[in-house]
């Protein structure tokens, strides 16, 4: 059996590609699974005590991470989010398998359906808490910048708001806002997501987090639906995802590199929605509710110049032009608006330019950058 293991991907250098790649650059296409309640629920009673966290090395550190950001934080609904670490569950490794051929995963559920001579050519491998909250794309807690952009467009509050986060890449943030009071659908691609949060105790109903907002009194119950497969090209994984959403979200998913490079690369570097951008964008107006808002995050590093290979992780200029989204119906607020002061404050609070020695290994001034765009859907 194999342990996935690698160097904390919030460490920027060798580790930025982490931080800034797509979870699911593929076109794996499966049905959905573990659907969760996204209804508004109400606790009955007190919320069941939070697992300690004493022991866990990776919820502390994650603890730690938002204690160095909170200074930074300016909206209630970013200050809470980085409150609610403190609600994460201990996770044990989980187990998974592999095929080796493509490197896809396979769940646990699936896999025990399985006749032996296909299970027979898959291989164990480990996932451990590291990997359920870090995933291969870096700390939770870059969702942070995008929660203050969501806050300063009149998203304050997430208590009993639908939310869809287009590939998620990770559960960390999304439980975060789950203990909230958010209702939070996840899709993605990738095999190894699916693999990883197959539990039971993974989606479904998240008890509400102590956190400034809701402390002394029981808050309100959030949720978590996680739909693997190809949105919206595939029928059921479209009507799986549904509407009514009061915000959607897409962080480091939906770059100009990943959708249109401006140069030949691998496919396999690539976001094939498999649909044209009209499609894509009527659909994610039509599941927005009135008033509801779409926004793209995107961090990206350095582009390099003509005569380096080109990186599509590092163009994260909005894919859609203006005119595309006012063909869809969108009210535009703002396109690629700059984020990279904001952004490198972060990074310096976490210490993507360090190594584990300490040792400054990147120039965040000159490698790491971000911008996102908002579009709403008018009343």
């Amino acid at each position: 059996m194999h342990t996935l293991r690698t160097t904390p991907a919030y460490r920027v250098g060798t580790a930025l590609l982490l931080v800034t790649m797509f979870a699911g650059c593929s076109t794996v296409q499966s049905p959905p699974v573990r659907t969760g309640q996204v209804e508004n629920l109400q606790p009955q009673e007190p919320p069941p005590p939070q697992n300690k966290v004493a022991d866990s090395v990776i919820v502390r550190q994650l603890i730690a991470e938002a204690d160095k950001l909170s200074s930074m934080a300016q909206s209630d609904l970013a200050k809470n989010f980085l409150r609610a670490t403190r609600s994460f569950p201990a996770v044990g490794t989980r187990k998974a398998w592999q095929r080796p051929n493509n490197q896809t995963y396979v769940a646990p559920s699936k896999h025990a359906l399985m006749a032996d001579a296909e299970r027979s050519k898959l291989v164990a491998v480990e996932l451990d808490e590291y990997r359920y909250y870090y995933t291969k794309y870096g700390s939770p807690l870059g969702y942070m910048r995008l929660l203050e952009v969501a806050a300063n467009n009149g998203f304050t509050d997430v208590s009993n708001k639908k939310i869809l986060d287009f590939g998620y890449g990770g559960i960390g943030h999304m439980r975060l806002l789950a203990s909230l009071g958010a209702h939070m659908v996840g899709v993605d691609v990738d095999s190894y997501l699916e693999a990883l949060y197959d539990d039971a105790s993974d989606t479904g109903r998240i008890p509400p987090a102590a956190t400034t907002a809701n402390r002394g009194n029981r808050g309100t119950y959030g949720s978590i639906n996680l739909i693997n497969g190809t949105y919206p090209k595939d029928a059921a994984i479209a009507a799986a995802v549904g509407g009514g959403y009061d915000l959607i979200i897409s962080k480091n998913t939906l770059k100009r590199g990943y959708i249109k490079p401006e140069r030949k690369v691998d496919k396999k570097f690539l976001v094939n929605l498999g649909v044209s951008d009209e499609l894509f964008l009527s659909t994610l107006y039509g599941a927005l509710k009135p008033g509801g808002r779409l926004i793209i995050y995107n961090l990206q590093p350095k582009q390099g110049d003509e005569k380096q290979a080109y990186k599509p992780h590092a163009d994260g200029r909005c894919p859609y032009s203006l005119a595309q989204f006012e063909a869809a119906g969108f009210k535009v607020v703002t396109i690629d608006a700059n984020d990279d002061t904001a952004i490198r404050e972060m990074g310096r609070r976490l210490a993507w330019d360090r190594n584990e020695a300490g040792e400054v290994i990147s120039d965040l001034e000159k490698n790491l950058f971000a911008s996102y765009s908002v579009v709403q859907r008018p009343y």
